[in-house]
């Protein structure tokens, strides 16, 4: 059943609130992370929560739990929920405070955690691949607020899926503000050509996604070469496969992208390959 901790106190979906005066509701004041608990067991949570806490402390908040604290607080919620296979979506906000920008005015932060469950496409897309838009709103620019930073404030990632709802398509592709290509709406994005991986480095403008770091450990343990380089459109329209990553997401393929098809149109090999590698891994233990 879905179960909320909110700074220590546990409620369901209809008795859990915030503050109208939190920040994290009126400015976007806050971070988060969304995690996956498979068959019992919380997926790479140690990686979820040191991104966590580097994203609270790029935005100089200070977490008012410790590591293993949060950690146990985390498993706890999950437990109590009686999910076998679960979404936990953690969130740290400034806190409560007053109408203005001040931080200062918000004296203590507030931790929220939510188990549930999510799903962001039906099994079919899994299996014929995703169809995909190129999105004309970019990411925000990485010297305006670091990609690294997982905060609250999603909106140029909502402005893009809004746009791809319009077209009729499954997802978004988004491009930086030099057009090369950054991240699906809350995915990151391989190209596959010739047997190597090919997908934008961190620097670039990315969130590096704990399900991207898993997927490239996976590839090349399995002998598939990985690049971690700028990509444009016309790397992705010419790859044999193209295919997404994230916790909500896991693994999918795109099969068409701007009207074209990708490969042969459909979710390729080695991104089946790769989407069974990383079941097994999630479900089996890392």
């Amino acid at each position: 059943m879905t179960t909320i901790w909110i700074d220590g106190k546990y409620y369901d979906r209809d008795t859990a609130v915030v503050s109208v005066f939190d920040h994290g509701l009126l400015y976007g004041d806050g971070v988060f992370e969304g995690i996956r608990a498979y068959a019992g067991r919380i997926f790479r949570l140690d990686a979820h929560l040191d991104r966590l806490y580097g994203s609270a402390k790029g935005i100089c908040l200070e977490i008012p739990l410790t590591k293993p604290d949060m950690a146990a607080m985390v498993a706890a919620a999950y437990t109590k929920s009686a999910m076998r296979d679960a979404y936990l979506r953690l969130v740290v906000t400034r806190g409560v405070g007053d109408l203005g920008l001040d931080p200062r005015k918000c004296p203590k932060p507030s931790i929220i955690c939510i188990a549930d469950t999510i799903r962001l496409w039906p099994k079919e897309c899994y299996e014929r691949g995703l169809v995909c838009l190129t999105a004309a709103t970019p990411i925000s620019h990485k010297e305006s607020l670091s990609p690294r930073i997982k905060s609250l404030n999603y909106l140029a990632h909502i402005l893009a899926k809004i746009e791809g709802i319009a077209a009729n398509v499954d997802e978004v592709v988004m491009l930086d503000s030099a057009g090369f290509v950054a991240e699906a709406s809350g995915m990151n994005l391989f190209a596959v050509l010739n047997h190597t991986l090919r997908t934008p480095p961190p620097y670039s403008g990315i969130l590096r996604g704990v399900t991207r770091d898993a997927v490239i450990e996976l590839a090349r343990d399995a002998g598939y070469a990985v690049e971690e380089f700028p990509l444009n459109r016309y790397d992705l329209y010419t790859a044999d496969e193209v295919f997404l990553t994230g916790t909500a997401a896991e693994v999918v393929g795109v099969s068409k992208l701007d009207g074209r098809s990708i490969g042969a149109g459909a979710s390729g090999p080695i991104t089946r390959d790769l989407a069974a590698r990383f079941r097994a891994l999630a479900t089996g233990g890392d």
